[in-house]
């Protein structure tokens, strides 16, 4: 396991919201060839990928993180340091798309002539995907990013609640949008590794809960990307998306048909049969398989200049010596 460093700040963003931010930059020895904003899922925090974001450093990509409005020390810090507005679970999509573009701007700032990406999983994959799929592009730094990257994304949930309760979810969140309600997460379900379940379980900054508010924006924007937010995906912005055919908490269908539905003219999707929610923590070389997946999209895209607009449509279907199933859709 690696041990690369990292280092911590906190940054003022929208809202005058402190964040508590990580950066993982390549070892002396390599060379960086791209930036990367990464935006961790619902309720966990940035201390849950100490592990990975070094594999995505090791190979080059420089990875700002921070915790998101709402979770992590950003919305805990009991040191004071956190902004005297931030909360558990007090968010909205609104907010967070305007996060993810201070974020976008201070890493253009920080490492400037770096292309940068952009990367979410779980609730972050549903976050930037609806980031890139807005109709408002001309409003944000959508234009300036080499590629978007969603692992596990929330297009839809694996086991999708009642549309009754999602109704009444959505009146209440009008009513009273910062009121916490319970939202449990089976541990045995993010991974094959019992040791990072455990760890979720016993993590001080998480909590089987979020707003009201949150919640329903997260679940209802979700859903968007497929039926009408997916027009909206600039045909330009090279797309990954990376799911567990396993996954029992988000649904790996519902990222196969957004990536068949975006008028993308680069796009794929990588499957990792019998992964679980959080590739990530898998066992059994998943996490490097993983780290690799994305190496190769960001050395695929990092230059503008390597973009040529294809000219007619081709699909490809592989699956590697490990078994893991990639499909390829672009306009050569």
């Amino acid at each position: 396991m690696s041990t690369a460093k990292y280092t911590e700040a906190w940054l003022s963003g929208p809202l005058d919201t402190n964040f508590y931010t990580r950066t993982y930059a390549p070892p002396p020895s390599t060379p960086a060839k791209a930036a990367l904003v990464f935006l961790h899922g619902f309720a966990e925090h940035v201390g849950r990928y100490t592990h990975f974001h070094p594999l995505l450093a090791e190979r080059g990509i420089t990875v700002f993180t921070y915790d998101q409005r709402g979770f992590g020390l950003t919305a805990q810090d009991t040191e004071g340091k956190k902004s005297k507005g931030s909360a558990y679970g007090k968010t909205s999509w609104k907010d967070q798309m305007r996060d993810i573009d201070w974020a976008i701007s201070h890493v253009k700032e920080s490492f400037k002539g770096l292309p940068v990406f952009l990367m979410g999983h779980s609730m972050g994959g549903g976050e930037v995907l609806s980031y890139a799929a807005r109709p408002d592009h001309s409003q944000t730094n959508i234009s300036s990013l080499s590629g978007i990257i969603a692992t596990s994304p929330l297009i839809s949930q694996a086991t999708p609640a009642p549309k009754l309760l999602k109704w009444i979810g959505g009146k209440l969140s009008v009513l009273a949008p910062n009121s916490l309600i319970p939202a449990d997460v089976k541990a045995e379900d993010l991974s094959h590794d019992a040791g990072f379940n455990e760890a979720y379980l016993k993590d001080p900054l998480i909590k089987q809960s979020g707003s009201l508010k949150g919640i329903h924006d997260m679940l209802s924007k979700g859903e968007s990307l497929l039926h009408t937010a997916y027009k909206d995906w600039p045909k330009d912005l090279p797309v990954l998306l990376i799911h567990g055919t396993e996954d029992k908490v988000t649904s790996y269908k519902a990222s196969q048909t957004f990536h068949d539905k975006i008028p993308a003219l680069k796009k794929k999707i990588t499957l990792f049969p019998g992964g679980y929610h959080e590739l990530q923590n898998e066992p059994d070389g998943v996490q490097e398989k993983l780290a690799d997946e994305i190496k190769i999209f960001v050395d695929e895209h990092a230059s503008s200049a390597a973009d040529v607009e294809p000219s007619s449509n081709t699909e490809s279907l592989s699956k590697d010596a490990a078994g893991v199933t990639t499909v390829e859709k672009a306009k050569m």
